[in-house]
C-alpha cells in the first residue's frame, strides 16, 4: 500500500499517546498467554543491553529462558548481564559481542554460534540504527543499511538450520510503525542519491523489514516468522536520534517493558504461534492480510533475491544461500 493511512497503524496519530495507548490495549490481554516456563528454551537477542532488547530479555529470564545477548559494546551488555541475573536469578545468560554492520562478522558470528550451541528456539532481531549522516563500514556498505537489512538478513538466514532443528521455532522483527511514511524502494539501497535523512532511510529499512519477514516465512515454512511495531517507546535510540522529538513527547512514550510487551507475547505465548506466520502486529494486533502494509509493496518482487543480487556485487561471498 502506497498511500496509506496512518492512523491505520499509529492509532489516533503519530504523536498520540502511546502510554495511554498501551494501558487500554493491555485490557485485552490474555495474563494466561504469558504463564510459562521457558527452562530448556533459548533465545538469542540482538540489542539487548538497552531498551525494548533489554526488557525483553529481563521478561523471558523470569520465566527461565536461556537468553542470548548479541551486542555491540561489551561495557554495557556486561552491565545489562549483571541487571539481568540480579533481577531475575537466571544466571543462564550470555553475552555476545557483535556488530551487525559488518556484515562478514555476522556471518562468521553464526557460524560460530551454530557450532558451540545445538538449539536455539527464538531469535529476536531488535538492535537497530538511525544514522544523522550518510556512514559506510570498513566494507564500503552504507551502516544503516547494512545493519537494519543486511545484518538482519544474514544472521536470519545463517541461524535458520540451528532453529529448523530445536522446537517450536520462532523468530521476531521488531520493525516500526514509521515504514507507513515509505512505500519499498530497490533501487537506492545504500542511500547514494539525494539528500540524506537518516529518520526516512530507517522508515525504508523498516518497510524492507517486514517485506523480508513475509518473504522468509514463505521460504521456511516450520519457522514461525513475525514482524512487530511497539509502539514510541523511551528508549535510548529514540533519545539520541531524535532528541527534539524524544524531550517533548517524553510523557506520552512507552515504556520499554510496555513496548517490549509483543516481543514476548510473541516469543513465548502458544496463542501467537497459531496465528499465520509473516505477518505484522501492532499490539498483540494481527493486521489483517487486506490491510497488511506490504500486501501491494511486494508485487512481482522478491526481496530474497534482490537482497542476495546487491550481496553478490557487494558482500564477501561467504554469507548464506541466497537459493
Amino acid at each position: 500500500i502506497e498511500n496509506v493511512n496512518a492512523d491505520f497503524c499509529f492509532s489516533g496519530g503519530l504523536l498520540s499517546d502511546w502510554r495511554k495507548a498501551f494501558l487500554a490495549a493491555s485490557k485485552r490481554f490474555v495474563e494466561k498467554d504469558l504463564e510459562v516456563s521457558l527452562a530448556g528454551r533459548s533465545f538469542m537477542i540482538t540489542g539487548a543491553n538497552s531498551g525494548i532488547g533489554k526488557a525483553s530479555a529481563m521478561a523471558i529470564a523470569k520465566r527461565g529462558g536461556t537468553i542470548h545477548m548479541v551486542c555491540r559494546n561489551k561495557d554495557k551488555a556486561e552491565e545489562a548481564r549483571a541487571d539481568i541475573v540480579k533481577e531475575t536469578g537466571n544466571k543462564e545468560v550470555y553475552v555476545h559481542i557483535l556488530d551487525l554492520s559488518e556484515t562478514k562478522k555476522v556471518w562468521e558470528f553464526a557460524e560460530s554460534f551454530k557450532r558451540k550451541y545445538k538449539t536455539l528456539n527464538v531469535l529476536i532481531n531488535n538492535a537497530g540504527s538511525i544514522m544523522s549522516q550518510r556512514d559506510v563500514n570498513a566494507e564500503g556498505l552504507e551502516k544503516s543499511f547494512a545493519t537494519n537489512v543486511l545484518g538482519v538478513y544474514i544472521l536470519t538466514k545463517s541461524l535458520i538450520p540451528l532453529l529448523e532443528k530445536s522446537p517450536d521455532p520462532r523468530v521476531i522483527t521488531v520493525s516500526s510503525g514509521g515504514m507507513l511514511v515509505q512505500k519499498l524502494r530497490t533501487g537506492n539501497l545504500q542511500s547514494e542519491r539525494g539528500r540524506y535523512d537518516g529518520t526516512m532511510v530507517y522508515a525504508q529499512h523498516k518497510r524492507q523489514q517486514v517485506v523480508m519477514t513475509e518473504q522468509l516465512a514463505k521460504t521456511h515454512t516450520n519457522i514461525h516468522f513475525s514482524v512487530m511495531h511497539p509502539g514510541w517507546v523511551d528508549t535510548p535510540a529514540v533519545a539520541n536520534a531524535m532528541p527534539d522529538f524524544h524531550q517533548s513527547m517524553k510523557e506520552s512514550l512507552r515504556t520499554p517493558e510496555q513496548g517490549a510487551d509483543t516481543v514476548v507475547w510473541l516469543a513465548v505465548s502458544e496463542a501467537a504461534a497459531t496465528n499465520p506466520s509473516g505477518r505484522f502486529y501492532q499490539g498483540t494486533l494481527l493486521i489483517r492480510k487486506q490491510h497488511s502494509p506490504t500486501c501491494l509493496s511486494i508485487r512481482g518482487l522478491c526481496v530474497r533475491k534482490v537482497l542476495c543480487k546487491f550481496k553478490s556485487q557487494k558482500v564477501e561471498k561467504k554469507t548464506p544461500n541466497c537459493a
